[in-house]
């Protein structure tokens, strides 16, 4: 007995195994997670921001002027609600995501990059906004090209 097509396609691009589950759970069958690691609670516990209450947006929009938007709406929301916001990138453009953070959100913004989660070259890092424009003006930009990173902010 198979389900519509349509559950069938209302998965989520950064999660696929969400239609495998959703299927299972339509069909009785039980579903048990596992203990491991998950890079957004990972990133979320060593940041340092609220994890009382945050929102997980997976990739923002490729477009420049609607990343920004978008990053300026998750702010706002982050302010209003005193919600961590996490978020992804494809690693290749991470650079790309942290300099728009810089030029999109206020210079007190609290900012951590989580890269290569539960490797041997993790790197965990909070600032403000102010201090990675600083940073990255320095040359001395994080070390995540090409490498799985996990973006937060909390605005304050």
């Amino acid at each position: 007995d198979e389900p519509p097509q349509s559950t069938l396609n209302m998965g989520y691009p950064a999660d696929p195994g969400a239609n495998l589950v959703r299927l299972a759970h339509q069909h009785g069958i039980r579903v048990r997670p596992l203990v491991g690691p998950s890079s957004l609670l990972l990133a979320l516990m060593a940041s340092g921001l609220n994890g009382q209450s945050f929102a997980f947006h997976g990739y923002l929009p490729q477009d420049a002027q609607e990343r920004q938007k978008r990053l300026r709406e998750l702010e706002q929301r982050s302010r209003q609600e005193h919600q961590t916001q996490l978020f992804i990138e494809t690693p290749y453009r991470n650079g790309v995501l942290l300099d728009a953070i810089c030029q999109s959100c206020q210079g007190n913004t609290l900012v951590c990059v989580a890269t290569d989660l539960s490797l041997s070259g993790e790197s965990i890092q909070t600032r403000s906004t102010a201090q990675w424009k600083k940073q990255i003006q320095d040359g001395k930009a994080p070390d995540f090209h090409k490498k799985p990173t996990v973006f937060l902010i909390l605005a304050t």
